[in-house]
C-alpha cells in the first residue's frame, strides 16, 4: 500500500503551537502539506498572547524541509478568522484542509462559574470553529474538494464535572460537524471530529503521570492526518482516540414506546420500555430519525 500523501495540498490548523495541534501541523508537513500554523499564544485560560509558539512550529516544520507560515490571529473573531484563512491563500494560493484544533480551559464548577468564563470558552471552541471553517467554506466549496477536522472531546459527549463550559462546547461541535458533513457533501467536503484523550498541557494535570508515554498526541494526530486525506470518504462522524485505541463514538435512539394519547401515568408504567437500549436506531440526520417516528405511528 503506498503512503498517504498531502503533496499539493495546504492546511490551515489551529491552536497547533502545542500539543494536539503542533502533533498534526508537523505530521501532515512530513507527508508534503503546507501548513498554516494559527496559534494565539496565549496561557492556558487564553489570556495573553505570543508570536513564539506559532514561529516555533513553523521554524521546525521548514528545518526538516517542509512549508509553512505563521498565524497569532484570534479565532473567536471574524476578522481573525477570515485572516487565517487568508494567510494559506496568500502564502500558497489554495487551501485543502482546515482542523480546527484552538481551545481554552476555563474549569469550575457549574455553582461557581461565572457567564463571563462559559461564554469565553464557547467563544473560542465552537464560535472559532464556526467562523474558521466559514471563512475556508467558499474557497473549498469553488474547488469541488475539502477536509474539515474538528476536535471534540469525551467531556462534551458523556459529561465531566467542572467542565460545564468545555463539555457545552465539545458537544457543540458535534453538532455543526454533522451539519458540515450533510451541506459539504454535493461540494465533495468531508467534515469528521475526534474525541481524544492525550498527554498535552491541557490535560497533565488531570491524567496520571504513566499516561504519557502511552497517550501521545502523536497517535491522535495519525487519526486527524488520515480524516484529513483525499482517499478518506467518511463524513459526519466522531471519532474517539487515545493511546493507540481508535472507536466510532455515534448517538443512538432506543425502540422507544407509542401509545395514543398517554397519560403522565402511562410514560410512568411504561418508562422501562421508553429506556430500553435495544435495538437501538443510528440516525445520520435530522430527517432520517424523523421518519423513523414518522412509521412508528403508522
Amino acid at each position: 500500500m503506498s503512503e498517504l500523501r498531502f503533496d499539493g495540498k495546504v492546511a490551515v490548523i489551529t491552536g497547533a503551537g502545542h500539543g494536539l495541534g503542533r502533533s498534526h501541523a508537523l505530521s501532515l508537513a512530513e507527508r508534503g502539506a503546507k501548513v498554516v500554523v494559527n496559534d494565539l499564544g496565549g496561557a492556558l485560560d487564553g489570556t495573553g498572547a505570543s508570536t513564539g509558539p506559532a514561529a516555533d512550529v513553523v521554524e521546525l516544520i521548514n528545518k526538516n524541509g517542509g512549508e509553512a507560515v505563521a498565524s497569532t490571529d484570534n479565532v473567536a473573531t471574524p476578522e481573525g478568522a477570515k485572516a487565517i484563512v487568508q494567510a494559506a491563500i496568500d502564502a500558497f494560493g489554495r487551501l485543502d484542509v482546515v482542523v480546527n484544533n484552538a481551545g481554552i480551559l476555563r474549569d469550575k464548577s457549574f455553582g461557581k462559574m461565572s457567564v463571563e468564563e462559559f461564554d469565553q470558552v464557547l467563544a473560542v471552541h465552537v464560535r472559532g470553529s464556526f467562523l474558521v471553517s466559514r471563512a475556508a467554506f467558499p474557497y473549498l466549496k469553488e474547488q469541488g474538494y475539502g477536509r474539515i477536522v474538528n476536535t471534540s472531546s469525551p467531556a462534551g459527549l458523556f459529561g465531566n464535572f467542572g467542565q460545564a463550559n468545555y463539555s457545552t462546547a465539545k458537544m457543540g461541535l458535534v453538532g455543526l460537524t454533522k451539519t458540515l458533513g450533510i451541506e459539504g457533501a454535493r461540494a465533495g467536503i468531508k467534515a469528521n471530529a475526534i474525541a481524544p484523550v492525550a498527554w498535552t498541557r491541557m490535560t497533565e494535570a488531570l491524567l496520571p503521570a504513566e499516561f504519557e508515554a502511552k497517550f501521545t498526541a502523536e497517535r491522535v494526530s495519525a487519526l486527524v492526518t488520515f480524516l484529513a486525506h483525499e482517499s478518506c470518504e467518511t463524513s459526519g462522524e466522531v471519532f474517539s482516540v487515545g493511546g493507540g485505541r481508535i472507536a466510532r463514538v455515534f448517538v443512538a435512539e432506543g425502540p422507544g414506546w407509542r401509545q395514543d394519547d398517554h397519560t403522565v401515568e402511562d410514560i410512568r408504567d411504561n418508562w422501562e420500555a421508553i429506556m430500553a437500549e435495544q435495538p437501538y436506531l443510528t440516525p445520520i440526520a435530522l430527517g432520517q430519525q424523523a421518519s423513523a417516528s414518522m412509521k412508528a405511528m403508522l
